[in-house]
């Protein structure tokens, strides 16, 4: 990668410009960084603004792909602009057509008159996709147009993941589930796939009678199996939380405003492990504002799903892994919840200010686990959110350690670590502890309201913080102490790092057993929850002899283990401590699970040895296909550093 330029910690608090570029400048382009630029979109959003977007799809499960046409409300800012830019990847488009605009207004929906316009692709980029360039006729004045895009996706589209029957949880049915962040919603709609954008949308979705098809957006969950069916969302979102589940699905209520769909084998465990969903989200209303969203829903995905979970309005995906049976991954929920706040209502503008989303939502979901489960829970979380921290800090470079990361010529892909989350966490857990939990609260709120429904980037961020709490309360926190935080690598000095009561009898009776004093069926576990487990097996950093895994394995069954976060702590001693008989349980494993902070450490490990790198790469071989396309990627990288290092 090119050597880039820094924005200065001066500059960080001065406006900022939008609009979107293309990668692929030269160096004197590239710097100085622009903020608030969208350098990962080729929309000309300076120009043009899609404000509404009305989608008629039919999910073709033989073929693998989605067909139909999207029509776009677009507001023509730039009058003697006369090329729409589009972000698409390899979407087949098939005719482009604009309503005029004299017949636009209060009928223009009942009208069926049509031009067709030309249109072309611009050079196509790896990491971006291809820019649509659609031709439209001048105009005097700004307006509003309609335009409809007829267009077939590709089979391999990152946004969309295809599973077979077999590859299920029922086994009965197939499954589709789109996953567009950051920048893969270009590849099953074009449009404007820049956060900077905010669209309402409609959706009519075609299936077979035996699927059931959900989404982002305004849905009656009690609606028939019928093969068609509608939505809408009426609050303008980023491109990135529109999204789409299609599949044999079942419908749980856990509240009144709260439910649980899964498929049939999992949604009686799932509605009873979210059950306290509900009163996470009174919880959260009372410390943070208003719900926005009139319901809170959570679609439990097959577990090739590549996250713990993926915030959406109104619905959030989470992985089947999380469903542990002792509510101990109600964490992932309350992120996701969280993101309600921050995120979607309020989140950001570029990739490179990911950290105000991630960052915060973490914060809250701290706050959140806190008030409706204890703080002792939510303790035992952060200790381990600190461990993956300084883990992840360790294989970066110092550039990238910072919250706010220059990723020009970069896949925004690469913005995602746990230096946005965990860091962030500890940056929002700084200011509380400065300015204390009211006076943080009041801000908290008052941000909410202020930027609700809008997408700001960091200087943004930055400049509100100085005004509304640096300035009001001067001499608690310096603008330089900030800039630390933002720009600086590492952890700070200063930062208040967690701690938990809870893991110092986990060290005890790990060492007690190591040293021999008890016998693994005589340590008193009754009441371990499943970050316990985590740690303990976590903990035993050097290899073990193969009776000590036996021994482990005869008292706790983890070889048995249903239980997807314990598994892949015990699966990575079996690797580092090459524990033969428990080889067949792995390979089971990572056929099944696709969830990447639970398999890419264990690839990671076993390409430490040369017999562990066969395993590895025979492994992936086979079961690469059931992957979704990132965590395909992103193991290819470990077990194919070859191919990495060539590009």
């Amino acid at each position: 990668m090119r050597q880039l330029l820094r924005v200065s910690a001066a500059g960080l608090l001065l406006g900022c410009s939008s609009g979107a570029a293309a990668t692929g400048a030269s160096e004197a382009e590239l710097s100085p960084l622009q903020p608030g630029l969208d350098y990962h979109s080729f929309a000309n959003i300076e120009q043009f603004r899609v404000t509404h977007l009305d989608l008629n799809l039919r999910v073709d499960f033989h073929n693998k792909v989605l067909f139909g046409a999207v029509g776009l409300e677009i507001k023509r800012l730039d009058p003697r602009a006369t090329e729409l830019v589009l972000d698409t990847r390899d979407l087949d488009i098939r005719d482009v057509e604009e309503r005029p605009t004299d017949v636009l207004g209060a009928t223009a929906k009942s009208q069926t008159t049509w031009v067709s316009r030309p249109f072309h692709f611009d050079k196509a980029d790896p990491i971006l996709g291809s820019p649509l360039v659609i031709e439209l006729a001048p105009l005097q004045k700004k307006t509003t147009e309609l335009i409809r895009i007829d267009y077939v996706t590709s089979p391999t589209s990152p946004a969309l993941h295809w599973l077979d029957d077999n590859q299920t949880t029922g086994k009965h049915q197939p499954f589709m589930f789109t996953q567009a962040e950051p920048i893969a919603a270009r590849g099953w709609i074009p449009l404007q796939d820049t956060p900077q954008v905010r669209v309402t949308y409609t959706a009519h979705i075609h299936t077979s009678n035996d699927v059931i098809a959900v989404m982002s957006a305004r849905f009656d969950p009690k609606a028939k199996r019928n093969g068609e069916y509608v939505f809408e969302m009426r609050d303008a979102i980023p491109s990135y939380l529109i999204a789409l589940a299609v599949g044999d699905l079942r419908f749980k209520e856990t509240g009144p405003r709260t439910g649980v769909y899964a498929e049939r084998p999992l949604v009686s465990a799932a509605a009873e492990e979210f059950a306290g969903t509900e009163a996470m989200m009174q919880a959260a209303e009372k410390m943070f504002g208003p719900y926005r969203w009139e319901r809170y829903d959570v679609v439990v995905l097959p577990s090739r799903f590549s996250l713990g979970g993926m915030e959406y309005p109104r619905i959030s995906f989470v992985s089947p892994t999380i469903l542990t049976g002792d509510k101990s991954q109600l964490s992932v929920v309350a992120h996701e919840l969280a993101h309600a706040w921050s995120g979607n209502l309020v989140g950001n503008a570029t990739w490179r200010d990911l950290w105000i989303n991630e960052g915060l939502a973490e914060y809250l979901q701290s706050r959140i686990i806190s008030a409706a489960y204890g703080e002792p829970r939510d303790a035992m979380e952060r200790v381990l959110g600190l461990d993956s921290l300084r883990t992840d800090l360790a294989k970066r470079k110092s550039q990238d350690q910072a919250l706010a990361i220059d990723l020009r010529d970069r896949d925004p892909a690469a913005a995602f670590s746990s230096v946005p989350y965990e860091k962030g966490r500890l940056f929002f857990t700084y200011l509380e502890g400065k300015f204390g939990r009211e006076r943080f609260d009041d801000f908290l709120r008052a941000y909410f309201e202020h930027f609700a429904f809008k997408s700001l980037s960091t200087e943004q961020f930055l400049g509100y913080l100085k005004d509304h709490l640096l300035d009001r309360y001067p001499g608690v926190v310096s603008r330089d102490q900030v800039m630390q935080w933002v720009l600086a690598p590492g952890i700070p000095a200063d930062a208040v790092l967690p701690a938990s009561d809870a893991f110092q009898r986990i060290d005890q009776a790990r060492g007690d057993w190591l040293a021999g004093k008890v016998p693994a069926k005589k340590l008193d576990t009754r009441d371990w929850m499943t970050p316990q487990w985590q740690y303990f097996l976590d903990g035993m950093t050097s290899p073990l002899r193969k009776e000590q895994l036996a021994e482990l394995d005869q008292a706790f069954g983890f070889m048995r283990s249903g239980n997807a976060l314990v598994s892949s702590s015990w699966l990575m001693l079996v690797i580092r401590s090459a524990y033969t008989p428990g080889f067949p349980r792995l390979e089971e494993y990572l056929q099944s699970v696709g969830r990447r902070k639970l398999i890419e450490p264990l690839y990671e490990e076993m390409m430490k040895t040369p017999a562990g790198a066969v395993m590895a790469k025979r492994i992936f071989a086979q079961v690469r296909p059931g992957y979704h396309a990132y965590t395909a990627a992103a193991i290819d990288a470990i077990v194919n550093p070859a191919s990495e290092d060539a590009e």
